[in-house]
């Protein structure tokens, strides 16, 4: 190429002052002169190819850019263009169902319009589509009436799940003196427009908000509803709440990515924002596949797409390593938003350890001071701030109303080495942890949740919930709990002298915990019966279970008080095989077949337990 036709050239409407120029490219990172008066996080565009780039230091006049796209070519003496904001993401009707890269550039869009597989560099195309038509639907507001910042004022058909209220950005207030009739409209039309102090100003339904500040709200309250999951390891043992902080750490095909799938599919959250963050483009291409055709049952009795409340942020490992640092922020900024409606918001990120590798590597590149493993030394309070984010909150504005963001981190922990950096940093931030253990995933033993290790410190706070849900539910689960944990403490004893050499009670623990873990702690998702679970079946299950422990041990104690015929763990066996065999088989019920049937079902096995045991007791005396 001609020397001239590098040259930097400045538009009519641009002045030098915007403009630094490249000193230094090492990678990601880039090193520009000329910036004074450029502020930290602002956006920037690097070169003739307009790279997108942010600033993450300041020395005097240089400013250190973190790129977000392939820096090859860039060379000395490049311009860099300062934008005057920073790095944000548009907010506004057209997120749900999309798929984004890591700085909200839709990726169906760039496919279509560069016809490549692969996004070309400096490609600008807006996060949503501007041209499409909304159905607007304004509340009852008139001109005359004050307004400000989080006031709902109009709702948007979306799609047929979900309606997506309009609302006032924060900061901004004043009298209405225009509201635009319901109509169709496009993401440029002026639907409001508000008089402050006598300046006028236009609104249309789109607004836009930096990904690392956080949005604004009333106040953050107390969670006190559960997030159910379908799984019933998680939902009976190590329950989470709607606003809450849940970290996966496992070690490589431990099943991470299909329990994040199972809770974007299954969950009662009413919207989900899924960041495949430095993972395989394969789990994002099975999302978008899967997610489509599967569908959900509302309360009326339709049938929806799960993709109608979903959205993607897709920064798969071959992408570039910066913009993973920001994928996780744009995923938190749009669930954010949808919190402010007054949704309660899952985020899943999928997985928080090539964020954090993407730290690595910056901080690497930047020279600073590296502290365990390489990581920088800001590392635990970066994931802090970010898992801050999450938290039930009374939302800005009127009408009054509540909504909430829970965090479900997968971490990759190589090896499955649960002293990593990461993972240490993580779990003494989240309230709820649920390691996956490598050798249940070996026995193909799915989900994989290790019930000796994992916890939830949600317990106390969801009391209320179970004690009007079953009041015995509470007893049940510490029960279940104990006898999981008395087989640990049996099996070194078992592999030392054998099962014959046991009391008749641990016998019995034994076998409880048997059906425990393999019928009801395990659960095959490729079944139209066990892939969802719902609460009332994963109690009356593990009602049932524990009812039988607590029978047979009793029949044992009694008979042996007697002069009668002793009853032994052989004995029960044998002859209430029948309702051991059903104990074993109530997985297979079918939630299709709706609430009352299952429950009928439950109850009658239960009394029947009572009436077999009742029967065998008599036979001995």
């Amino acid at each position: 190429m001609p020397y001239g036709d590098r040259v930097t050239t400045f538009e009519d409407s641009e002045k030098e002052s915007e403009y630094g120029y490249v000193r230094k490219v090492s990678g990601p990172v880039v090193v520009a002169d000329g910036m004074g008066g450029a502020a930290m996080y602002e956006l920037v565009r690097v070169g003739h190819d307009n790279l997108i780039g942010e600033i993450i230091r300041l020395e005097g006049d240089s400013a250190t850019i973190q790129v977000y796209e392939e820096t090859a070519g860039l060379m000395v003496n490049d311009p860099v263009l300062r934008t005057r904001k920073p790095l944000s993401v548009e907010l506004g009707p057209g997120i749900l169902g999309n798929i984004f890269d890591g700085i909200q550039r839709p990726l169906k869009t760039i496919a279509i319009k560069s016809g490549d597989v692969y996004i070309p560099r400096g490609v600008s195309v807006p996060a949503l589509d501007k041209d499409a038509l909304w159905e607007f639907q304004p509340k009852k507001l008139g001109v005359g009436d004050v307004i400000t910042g989080g006031d709902l004022y109009a709702t948007v058909f979306e799609n047929t799940l979900m309606q997506h209220h309009v609302s006032l950005p924060p900061g901004s207030m004043g009298k209405i003196s225009y509201i635009a009739p319901a109509g169709q409209y496009n993401l440029q039309d002026t639907v409001l427009e508000l008089e402050f102090q006598g300046i006028k100003k236009k609104f249309t339904m789109l607004q836009t908000w930096p990904v690392r500040s956080p949005r604004p709200v009333a106040s953050k309250l107390a969670a006190d509803t559960p997030l159910l999951t379908g799984q019933r390891v998680l939902d009976a043992l190590f329950p989470s709440v709607l606003g809450g902080t849940c970290a996966i750490p496992g070690a490589f095909g431990c099943g991470k990515t299909v329990i994040s799938q199972a809770l974007s599919k299954y969950s009662n959250s009413e919207a989900v924002v899924y960041v495949g963050c430095g993972e395989r483009g394969n789990e994002m291409a099975e999302v978008l596949m899967d997610f489509p055709q599967l569908t959900m049952t509302l309360p009326d009795g339709r049938e929806e797409s799960v993709m109608k409340r979903t959205t993607l942020v897709a920064n798969t490992s071959n992408m570039p390593v910066a913009a993973r640092e920001a994928s996780i922020y744009t995923g938190i900024t749009i669930a954010e938003y949808f919190r402010d409606m007054g949704y309660n918001v899952s985020m899943m990120a999928d997985s928080t350890s090539r964020w954090a590798e993407a730290l690595r590597e910056i901080s690497g590149r930047l020279a600073e001071m590296p502290a365990d493993s390489g990581y920088p030394a800001y590392l635990a309070s970066r994931l802090a701030s970010f898992y801050e984010r999450a938290g039930k909150v009374k939302c800005l504005g009127s009408p009054d109303r509540t909504g909430s963001v829970t965090i479900v981190g997968a971490v990759s922990p190589p090896g499955g080495d649960f002293s990593d950096p990461v993972t240490s940093a993580t779990l003494s931030i989240v309230q709820v942890f649920w390691g996956l253990d490598k050798k249940l995933a070996q026995r193909k033993h799915f989900p994989s949740v290790n019930w000796l290790i994992s916890y939830s410190k949600y317990s106390k706070a969801l009391e209320s919930f179970y004690e009007k849900f079953d009041p015995d539910f509470i007893d049940i689960r510490t029960k279940a709990r104990e006898v999981l944990q008395r087989e640990d403490d049996l099996n070194e004893i078992v592999q030392l002298v054998g099962k014959d050499a046991l009391a008749e009670s641990d016998k019995i623990t034994l076998e409880t915990a048997k059906l425990l873990r393999e019928d009801y702690l395990a659960q095959n998702a490729f079944t139209p019966y066990d892939k969802f679970c719902p609460f009332y079946k994963s109690v009356w299950m593990m009602r049932n279970i524990i009812h039988f422990n607590t029978l047979a041990n009793q029949a044992v104690e009694r008979a042996a008080g007697t002069d009668g015929q002793k009853i032994t763990y052989s004995v029960i066996k044998h002859r209430l095989g029948d309702l051991f065999y059903r104990l074993v088989s109530q997985k297979f019920e079918d939630p299709a077949e709706g609430e009352e049937a299952l429950v009928a079902k439950f109850k009658k096995l239960y009394d029947e337990l009572t009436t077999g045991f009742r029967n065998l007791e008599d036979e001995a005396r």
